[in-house]
């Protein structure tokens, strides 16, 4: 049976690192703080980094897509075949997540890590498929220990084949924010109304079907507590892939781009293996689904945007990048007081 060995992630925090970043930030030509969230993030990436002096490179986002069984609860406003065909569309280059990508100069990767649906050799498609979509866990485990092991590993080795040090993660798949509200409801034990919303449209009746299918999951399940007990039983292998791959890009001291809801149920799940990566996830927004607020909570998170996203696709992602940029850049390009010749504040 394959296993998959946890990435160790050591939290970034240094004392004499984060006061030479500090002074760095507050000499620059500005009243301290004027720049308000960006120079925590300047910060933030420093530390990662472990530099003084950090620089981004080769930014990506990895799209995973799959199917879900719990589709078949009637939990989704749209039919499972909307995942292939969305598949479809990335690679035609014609999804939001492809425009906001190209316009910020991101690398994008599309993964079918368990699609119901077969491509064939697709220039641009990695073929990580585990299996034709998830079981529905309204009834049984939506995976296999084993299965889970192995979309953890993918993950974690897509990570590995990566040149660059900034990376942000997007999802595709019918069904997967009702994945994600049961992963939040396992892990975080809050109420499951706090946990779902309506994904892609779902009418009111719509929500409060949702709402029972993930309180009866639970019910069903109401033994499973691990972290990866709880991934294999409600996940999806989206979901399960991202899990794996932040945790290898936190190992590599990579900045993560956190999307919206399912991306961030990935990362609840990764936060209880190892609740370092934190220190290594910028958030790039807070979604319009309702669970996102709460979820982002949980993590004690200050998402960059606020606009009413609930698209994913990693598209939150792309459209934070800019600001991470902006943060280094200021860092790297801004003068000092002394470089300018600028007198500073009165003592």
């Amino acid at each position: 049976m394959n296993t998959f060995i946890l990435p160790a992630v050591v939290p970034t925090h240094q004392i004499d690192l984060a006061e030479q970043l500090h002074n760095r930030i507050n000499n620059k030509t500005k009243p301290i703080g004027s720049l308000g969230q960006l120079e925590q993030l300047a910060l933030q990436v420093g530390l990662i980094q472990q530099s003084a002096n950090p620089v981004l490179t080769q930014a990506a986002i990895i799209v995973f897509a799959a199917d879900h069984g719990v589709v078949a609860e009637g939990v989704s406003a749209y039919p499972q075949s909307v995942t292939w065909q969305m598949v479809e569309n990335f690679l035609s280059e014609g999804a939001a997540i492809n425009v906001f990508a190209k316009q910020n100069g991101i690398a994008l990767h599309i993964v079918d890590a368990g699609v119901n649906h077969e491509f064939g050799v697709r220039a641009g498609l990695l073929d990580r498929k585990i299996a034709p979509g998830t079981q529905n866990f309204a009834q049984q485990s939506a995976m296999s220990a084993q299965q889970c092991a192995e979309a953890l590993q993918h993950g974690a080795d897509l990570v590995a084949a990566l040149p660059g040090n900034v990376l942000g993660f997007g999802e595709m798949g019918i069904g997967n924010t009702t994945s994600a509200a049961a992963l939040m409801h396992a892990l975080s034990k809050l109420p499951v109304s706090r946990c779902v919303g309506a994904g892609t449209g779902l009418s009111a009746e719509g929500v409060l079907r949702k709402e029972q299918v993930v309180a009866r999951a639970a019910r069903l399940h109401s033994a499973v507590n691990a972290p990866l007990d709880v991934l294999a039983t409600f996940g999806g292998f989206e979901i399960t892939m991202m899990v794996g791959a932040m945790l290898a890009a936190a190992q590599r001291r990579m900045v993560l781009l956190i999307d919206g809801f399912i991306v961030s149920s990935a990362l609840l799940v990764a936060v209880r293996l190892q609740p370092a990566i934190l220190d290594y996830c910028v958030f790039s927004h807070c979604s319009d689904e309702s669970g996102h607020k709460a979820m982002l909570d949980l993590f004690n998170a200050r998402p960059l945007l606020n606009m009413g996203l609930r698209l994913g696709e990693g598209s939150g992602a792309a459209l934070a990048y800019p600001l991470v940029q902006a943060a280094v850049n200021f860092l790297e390009q801004m003068a000092t007081f002394e470089s300018a010749a600028v007198e500073g504040k009165n003592a």
